[in-house]
């Protein structure tokens, strides 16, 4: 492939830890469906660096960024322009600079969750009772894309009671009802989705759910994080009779997709991009 077909600019993911990071792998792939070659690599940025590395990325010909753990917070505080989802969330997981020079976020996890539950899996969220576990950065993340699926309700549950009950506050004022509290407040109801957004599936523990949570007769059950095989989540789930259960891998590559179009211009093919990950982990077993 010659230099011709090279995307102009160079595109980067960063974070602390990074060296797992299979965004590079997906954003070459994209280009690859259109014929093209992209710079996109993932860099090792040091804690107290960030601010620093980012803005000299951009000033010597930087494109875009992808943002990942510990820095999405400090990446929307960077920006001079957030978008809406960027601003509701609190965080930005996408940097780009425009014409003028300004630097401006935004938050694709949530889309890419959303499309991976709705478009993917074929999942309804429309009228659903939601459940979603932890109170960090990665729930707030998809809240605002949640709700826009017009969900029956949402409720936070985290081992901390008082940060879930802060979290649902910010939204207090959404027509579809947001709640937190205590993981007690998973034996408030039967659930239709139930999402996993604790990092607990990375560490290849469990949520600390009490007994007797209940499942709806059609519910799904879906963990953020992604591996070589289920999550003990995921597997806690398909125990307790989920009707489907699923990881985070869809929701990187639809976030992927979405920052690849927000830079480019076109939006990708995910479904062969997320066929062949799969096709991967599972011979890397």
């Amino acid at each position: 492939m010659t230099s011709d077909h090279l995307i102009s600019g160079r595109f980067a993911v960063v974070g602390n830890p990074i060296q797992h990071s299979l965004s590079p792998v997906i954003h070459s792939a994209f280009a690859q469906q259109s014929g093209r070659q992209i710079d996109y690599r993932a860099e090792l940025v040091g804690l107290d660096t960030f601010e620093t590395w980012v803005t000299t990325f951009f000033q010597q010909g930087g494109r875009g960024l992808n943002v990942t753990l510990p820095f999405k917070t400090r990446a929307y505080a960077l920006a001079d322009e957030v978008s809406d989802r960027a601003r509701a969330a609190g965080a930005a997981n996408f940097l780009a600079q425009n014409a003028a020079g300004q630097m401006i976020a935004d938050n694709t996890d949530g889309k890419g969750m959303v499309a991976d539950m709705t478009d993917n899996a074929g999942w309804s969220l429309n009228g659903a009772r939601v459940l979603v576990l932890g109170a960090g950065g990665a729930v707030k993340g998809v809240i605002p894309s949640l709700l826009q699926a017009a969900p029956e309700c949402i409720v936070v549950a985290n081992r901390t009671s008082a940060r879930a009950e802060a979290l649902a506050a910010e939204w207090i004022d959404q027509s579809t009802p947001v709640s937190g509290g205590s993981y007690d407040l998973a034996l408030a109801m039967p659930w239709d989705v139930i999402v996993n957004g604790t990092s607990t599936g990375l560490s290849n523990e469990m949520p600390g759910l009490p007994a007797g949570v209940i499942l709806a007769d059609d519910c799904y059950c879906y963990d953020m994080a992604y591996g070589k095989g289920p999550t003990p989540f995921m597997s806690w789930g398909a125990d307790q009779g989920a009707t489907a259960v699923r990881d985070g891998l869809g929701m990187l590559v639809e976030q992927a997709a979405e920052s690849f179009c927000l830079w480019l211009g076109d939006y990708p093919e995910t479904q062969p991009v997320m066929s062949a990950l799969r096709e991967h982990s599972q011979a890397a077993r």
